[in-house]
């Protein structure tokens, strides 16, 4: 992907309002930006995609939707209030503070952090990293950050009050799991879905939407029997590589974490990775989470958290295997997939190449003029409309520069309201990737889609 301008695919997105500067009027907030229509149609067509196939299709997965605050002793039992910190170092020369472990990983990545101290750490840091991100360096000590966001619940301000935006979704579904195994009756295994908004207050945000403070994830518990754990946890990253094949999307390698990178938690993970222009990024994850989080729960909780088993009457905490899918990442992956500029005999076009099934628009209509043509474009249009097919409108300027805002925005299908229309029923259908059209008759659009 280093042949594309990530600059360009970022101007592009901003011109055609798929996204915006958020409050941009007020001199914007670091790294934060707000969805227009095209972006809240195509997110949309993502998550009901993951849904069908995740969710919709297994006839032992149902979803939940949990909240974004819940009691802190949720994220004591789960360790994000003692390991969901970062070690910080700050340059003096510029006042910023960097994350170590980025540092470290840049500089020399067969080092374990985990097993060095602070001040090991630190004189590593100033004997090796004169210079970083092209400015001398004065660097101070490592100080600990914490990434989760704090509020406070209630009239007064005080220790007692303050609560935590979630850092992930998954522990709601952790904490319901009696509630959903009494309510549903599902046998093991099964899982649970859900999609919703996390928060983490990065130091450093970066990288447009692929890395911000509010994000939302598309993650599924699946809990199993242990021993049964390793076969479940190898077919779900086969199911989310077929996942981001039906999406359309490439230029993605699978990485596979050594012991020395796993999460406190996590048996095993691999990461699916994506080839961005600014280098490759995990763009989803799946771990064998094993027993930790409902065992931690019924542990802190003094709560009996257990599965017993109908046919055997054996007791026992299930394992839970995850893939977990950042919303904001794979939309990211799949726009920058999708752009593409094609040199043309006496012009050129832009355009995104997004797959039909999650296109933010899958028709437009067209008046080939709008003096004679608008009006019986305007009832084609509610008639696609009122069938429940998103379907633009565009009788502003040349046949050919409203071809092109089409293909800009990814429309696969183009139907041009012609004279024919009218006479004979017929209408002309352009293709966007191919640019061919061919006549049809108004009856056979649903047959032809």
């Amino acid at each position: 992907m280093k042949n594309k301008n990530m600059n360009n695919i970022i101007n592009h997105l901003k011109k055609f309002g798929f996204v915006y500067q958020s409050s941009k009027i007020y001199g914007g907030l670091a790294n934060t930006w707000d969805y227009g229509h095209l972006g809240i149609l195509l997110i949309k067509n993502i998550k009901n995609l993951w849904w069908k196939e995740f969710i919709t299709k297994s006839n032992n997965v149902i979803g939940l939707e949990s909240k974004i605050i819940l009691n802190n002793k949720v994220w004591e039992a789960s360790g994000h209030i003692s390991n969901f910190l970062d070690s910080l170092i700050e340059n003096k020369v510029n006042g910023k503070r960097y994350r170590v472990d980025h540092i470290i990983k840049k500089i020399n990545p067969s080092i374990n952090i985990e097993k060095l101290s602070n001040l090991e750490i630190e004189t590593w840091i100033k004997k090796n990293v004169k210079k970083w991100e092209n400015e001398k360096t004065n660097w101070g000590k490592i100080k600990k950050f914490n990434l989760m966001f704090e509020t406070y619940q209630g009239p007064v301000v005080d220790l007692k009050s303050k609560v935590y935006l979630r850092p992930e979704i998954a522990q709601g579904i952790f904490i319901n799991f009696m509630n959903i195994q009494r309510t549903s009756r599902l046998k093991i295994p099964f899982g649970v879905g859900q999609i919703g908004k996390s928060f983490r207050n990065e130091v450093t945000p970066r990288n447009f939407i692929f890395r911000t403070r509010e994000f939302e994830q598309m993650e599924l518990e699946y809990f199993v029997k242990p021993g049964e754990d390793e076969k479940i946890y190898n077919e779900y990253i086969n199911k989310v590589e077929n996942f981001l094949k039906i999406l359309g999307l490439k230029n993605t390698t699978r990485k596979k974490h050594n012991n020395k990178e796993l999460a406190h938690y996590a048996k095993a993970t691999t990461d699916i990775e994506y080839d961005f222009p600014f280098g490759k990024g995990e763009l989803l994850g799946i771990s064998n989470r094993t027993d930790y989080d409902l065992k931690n729960h019924a542990k802190h909780s003094g709560k009996k958290i257990e599965y017993k088993d109908p046919n055997t009457n054996e007791k026992y905490i299930p394992y839970v295997i995850e893939p977990s899918i950042g919303v904001d990442r794979l939309m990211l992956a799949l726009l920058i997939d999708a752009y593409k500029i094609e040199e043309l005999k006496n012009d050129k076009r832009i355009i995104l190449k997004l797959d039909k099934k999650i296109a933010p628009y899958k028709i437009a209509v067209v008046p080939l003029n709008k003096k004679n043509h608008s009006k019986f474009a305007k009832k084609i249009l509610n008639i696609l409309l009122n069938k429940n097919i998103s379907t633009t409108y565009d009788e502003n300027g040349s046949i050919g520069r409203r071809y092109r805002r089409q293909d800009a925005i990814g429309t696969p299908y183009v139907i041009t309201i012609i004279d024919k229309t009218k006479k004979e029923k017929k209408v002309t259908i352009r293709h966007r990737d191919t640019m061919k059209q061919e006549e049809i008759f108004l009856d056979e659009i649903d047959k032809y889609l």
